[in-house]
């Protein structure tokens, strides 16, 4: 049975009236692992794009830019999708299944956060509903506060992010110090990386934008303490 079947099998059983906790806790292994993490991830995009109260083309638009479906796949995909954005009820119980399958794993989970963040603002307009949304997600997640404000910031467009904020330094700090951080963020971040770890290629070319902004408060770090 093809990852779709599967798909499709288990939205017949919550259409059915089965909870989503039974039917996540059938589909615990790999290829059902894989099933379960397809609909949770979906159906949590689909919620976030709802979280402003209407689902634009835009936001439809960045989450196929994010989520990459092969056009045979997309009729259950779009099952999925137009099931979860009739509202917003329910997206914590998908966010912490997402959270305990990879609880031993966050890259995976800061990942997704970026790709949220890129549909929320593909119309344009970041709203409040949504960064309460993405908030109450990337607790869920186990990303801390500063973590999240850093993203945060990198990701919404509007005023120039505070390089040191995207770097997590402070501006009391020493400049080498800070230089420790940049090398170890375009360690982690690099696309080199991502590629290794297996991630789709839209998620690679977020990581290429994420390094650019590494770069350039990293040079705007410099410009200030020479100065």
């Amino acid at each position: 049975m093809s990852l779709w079947s599967r798909i499709t099998e288990a939205l017949s059983a919550l259409a059915s009236g089965e909870s989503l906790a039974a039917v996540f806790d059938r589909l615990r292994t790999p290829p059902e692992k894989t099933v379960a993490f397809a609909i949770a991830v979906i159906a949590l995009s689909a919620k976030m794009a709802k979280a402003d109260g209407l689902v634009t083309r835009d936001e439809v638009t960045a989450f196929r830019e994010v989520f990459h479906i092969a056009p045979e796949d997309e009729p259950s995909a779009a099952r999925v999708f137009n099931m979860a954005r009739a509202d917003v009820a329910g997206f914590e119980e998908y966010a912490s299944r997402i959270a305990t399958m990879f609880d031993d794993s966050a890259d995976a989970l800061w990942d997704l956060m970026e790709g949220l963040f890129h549909i929320a603002t593909a119309d344009g307009e970041y709203h409040p509903n949504e960064d309460a949304f993405l908030a109450r997600v990337a607790e869920i997640f186990g990303m801390e506060e500063a973590s999240f404000a850093r993203m945060r910031a990198r990701l919404v467009p509007g005023a120039e992010p505070d390089p040191y904020d995207v770097l997590g330094a402070e501006p009391a700090m020493q400049l080498e110090e800070i230089r420790t951080l940049w090398r170890q963020l375009v360690r982690d971040n690099h696309p080199d990386r991502m590629i290794g770890r297996g991630v789709p290629e839209e998620a690679v070319r977020l990581a290429e934008a994420r390094l650019t902004a590494i770069n350039r408060a990293w040079e705007r770090v410099q410009a200030d303490k020479a100065a």
